[in-house]
């Protein structure tokens, strides 16, 4: 069992989750958004063995070089998104005003790689669109999207990178997943996954699909 703890950091007010292998305390932590005292707190205690990034955007990486230094924790990314670790255009820092802490990934992911957290396994699935290198990630009846799905919603497509078409496969992709998945976003409220196919995701894709 994996428990879930959140929080919202930041203007753009992005979730992290810290999530708990119940049976060896084992933690790893979706997206790190700062590093603040806010971020230090969150994390405090843990047995932090990873930090998995759901893409290389700013408001997501701003914080994985102290939380890295502090925990030793391995950064997990894909090899699209890798460079936007060092870079402050790719990641958009230099356009949006974000802060830049460059840093290094430990591992490279590609789809279907399973993470191994105490007892419990965490599946990286491919969900490009937001970028080239968007990943989620499913265990234990929950999926952390990024800001691949948001609640009734999904990322944007027009930064370097994004993708109509790519983002409606991802929405696909995700919507053929077995099981009502709790669903924990980059941004905004958690949803399921039942709920996103009942009501919006349909929509979404239909909308999106005019737009390529």
């Amino acid at each position: 069992m994996l428990s879930v703890k959140s929080a919202t950091f930041g203007p753009i007010e992005n979730n992290c989750y810290l999530i708990t292998d119940e049976k060896t305390n084992k933690s790893a932590l979706v997206d790190c958004t700062e590093d603040s005292d806010k971020m230090m707190n969150f994390i405090e205690g843990a047995n932090l063995e990873y930090i998995l990034l759901t893409h290389g955007h700013f408001d997501h990486i701003g914080g994985v070089k102290a939380v890295k230094a502090k925990t030793g924790a391995k950064v997990v990314i894909s090899k699209e998104d890798e460079p936007m670790l060092t870079s402050s255009k790719l990641s958009l820092a230099a356009f949006c005003g974000g802060v830049q802490n460059n840093t290094e990934a430990d591992i490279l992911i590609s789809d279907g790689d399973v993470i191994t957290l105490g007892e419990s396994e965490i599946k990286a699935i491919a969900t490009p669109g937001h970028t080239k290198g968007g990943f989620c990630y499913v265990c234990d009846g929950k999926i952390f999207t990024g800001d691949t799905m948001f609640f009734c919603s999904c990322g944007r497509t027009d930064f370097p990178g994004g993708s109509p078409l790519e983002i409606v496969q991802s929405l696909k992709k995700i919507a053929s997943l077995d099981g009502n998945l709790i669903v924990y976003p980059g941004h905004d409220r958690q949803s399921t996954l039942d709920f996103e196919r009942a009501m919006e995701l349909r929509d979404m894709m239909l909308e999106l699909q005019g737009e390529v």
